[in-house]
């Protein structure tokens, strides 16, 4: 099958809607951010926090958490930070539209989607998926810190059969998506640089979500398992109950522990979940681990931090730090009133995201935001939204 590409063509100027984008369970959380920073760095680096509610956007500063503005937009988007430092990319009816956090402004950049999907931040490439046709475009991240009225020119990898799905560029410019059509997703296919097959696999019901760990090794979720691509191979971990499905990785690309989330029950109502998945990318091994009594999450409310433990919010209102080796939970700490699962996922309900080792946790219920020291426990800083937040995006 050949790999067809071309040059991005992007929109400027492009008027947004007042629609509520169909999207899919997979929140900004699934990938750790590509950062070094500590604790100590997110104010002095100029972090911001880019935080969606009902009908726009508020610019939060990282250190204060005061509302540096507000911009609107449609009722609903989803966030990603871009991974330049400066930029998000808020999905929309039109497409993935450029936040500058900075200015701040949501500038009228577009790349134009008719169903703007995941976004992937790897290997100095910034990588956004169209569901609509399955097409992949491809950034220099870099590239992305400086557009002075212009996005620069990108890479188009065009879509076979159009899909809800997910693609990742490793340094060496191989290129790993998944593999669907409108009745279904089955698996992943990799190419390499100039387009040649290097390996494919059928074997994931249901793929979604992408994760890198340490060494490029690229996982993906399935609804009985997991896909592991390592060094030109496809291995498929097997989800120790009939139907275990997988559908966001949280990776340190300095880890080769991956943890996902995990759902057993196909009938569950909801979008609370008790189980995480475990995956040792090196072994090969995938494990379930069952949270205990009282704690339970969303796709939205697990993180990494730069120690490599994974920080989940949990509805009993603490932020939990977990071991990946393990999935002991070593410490937890109050951080917000306890909350009930939301009934679509769509709704405001708690969220997190790192950068260093510093967690912001958002209450929907109460229209709060808290910045917490992971390492420590320690509540930074705690403020009021004037609106009711939903996703969150990092950006320092």
């Amino acid at each position: 099958m050949t790999q067809l590409t071309r040059t991005a063509r992007f929109a400027a100027g492009a008027g947004v809607a007042a629609l509520l984008l169909a999207g899919c369970s997979a929140g900004p959380a699934a990938e750790a951010p590509e950062s070094s920073a500590t604790s100590s760095d997110a104010a002095a680096d100029g972090t911001r926090v880019a935080v969606a509610y009902a009908g726009g956007v508020l610019i939060v500063d990282g250190e204060t958490l005061e509302v540096v503005d507000d911009l609107p937009t449609e009722d609903f988007v989803r966030l990603n930070a871009a991974g330049d430092g400066r930029h998000a990319f808020v999905t929309t009816s039109e497409g993935f539209q450029l936040l500058d956090v900075h200015e701040p402004e949501l500038t009228d950049l577009v790349v134009e989607a008719a169903a703007a999907g995941h976004v992937v931040r790897h290997g100095g490439k910034t990588v956004l998926y169209d569901d609509a046709t399955s097409d992949t475009t491809i950034f220099d991240t870099d590239s992305l810190a400086d557009v002075d009225g212009a996005l620069p020119d990108a890479q188009v990898i065009e879509g076979v059969d159009a899909h809800h799905g997910v693609s990742v560029v490793l340094e060496d410019g191989t290129f790993v998506t998944t593999v669907g059509d409108a009745t279904g997703r089955s698996g992943i296919r990799a190419v390499d640089a100039d387009g040649a097959e290097i390996a494919t696999s059928a074997e994931c019901p249901g793929v979604h979500g992408e994760g890198t760990a340490k060494g490029e090794v690229v996982v993906f979720g399935c609804e009985n398992g997991a896909l592991v691509f390592d060094d030109g191979e496809i291995t498929k971990l097997t989800s120790p109950d009939q139907y275990g499905r997988i559908g966001n990785a949280y990776v340190s690309e300095n880890s080769p522990l991956v943890v996902m989330d995990y759902k057993d029950d196909p009938d569950m109502e909801g979008y609370l979940l008790t189980d995480i998945a475990l995956v040792d990318t090196e072994a090969n091994t995938l494990e379930k681990v069952e949270l205990p009594d009282g704690i339970s999450y969303t796709f939205r409310g697990v993180t990494r931090v730069d120690s490599g433990d994974a920080v989940l919010i949990g509805s009993d209102g603490k932020v939990h730090v977990i071991d990946p080796a393990t999935g002991a939970i070593t410490a937890s700490h109050d951080a917000i009133d306890a909350w009930e699962g939301p009934s679509e996922w769509q709704q405001p309900h708690p969220a997190i995201a790192a950068f260093g080792d510093v967690v912001y946790v958002t209450d929907a219920a109460n229209s709060t935001i808290v910045a917490l020291d992971a390492a420590t426990g320690e509540i930074i800083t705690t403020a009021e939204l004037p609106e009711t937040p939903n996703e969150i995006a990092v950006v320092g």
